[in-house]
């Protein structure tokens, strides 16, 4: 059980930009969203990640959220495109920080369909059920995450 890893099969649109796929893990009741633990920042996250040569985005997401969760999920909507809007770290090479792509985000709302107790990254992650609000406050930092828990249906 391991997690993909590695940027060579990843995808990239016309622009550069590095297309990432995500969910917004909602109970059935769309009462509560599952957040996890960021491995490089500190709080807590959608799960997100590259979006591969060889799959769908819906598959994408999908796989990021069994790697990164632990869930098994049935993809319900798509909440379109979100581009990246946070500021851009600088990069530990000399060269400006606009070398490093931008990333353009496609998330989907999902019903978590199962919580496993095994998973790839469960070693590095913790998952965690939260309300709307909880969620929000959490992903303050996060604009283009905060943009997708908005446009959920998820129970305000």
């Amino acid at each position: 059980m391991e997690s993909r890893t590695g940027r060579s099969n990843q995808r990239y649109n016309s622009k550069g930009d590095r297309l990432v796929a995500g969910v917004v893990p909602l109970t059935e009741d769309k009462t509560y969203v599952m957040l996890i633990q960021s491995t490089r920042r500190k709080g807590w996250v959608l799960p997100k990640g590259g979006w591969e040569i060889d799959e769908e985005c819906p598959e994408a997401a999908a796989r990021e959220a069994w790697e990164e969760a632990g869930i098994l999920v049935q993809i319900d909507y798509d909440l379109g495109d979100i581009r990246e809007t946070s500021p851009r770290k600088k990069h530990s090479s000399s060269k400006d920080s606009k070398d490093k792509p931008r990333s353009l985000y496609r998330f989907y709302e999902a019903t978590v369909t199962s919580e496993e107790p095994d998973w790839p990254e469960k070693d590095k992650r913790e998952r965690k059920w939260f309300t709307y609000v909880e969620a929000s406050e959490l992903l303050k930092d996060r604009p283009e995450l905060q943009t997708a828990l908005e446009r959920s249906t998820m129970k305000r």
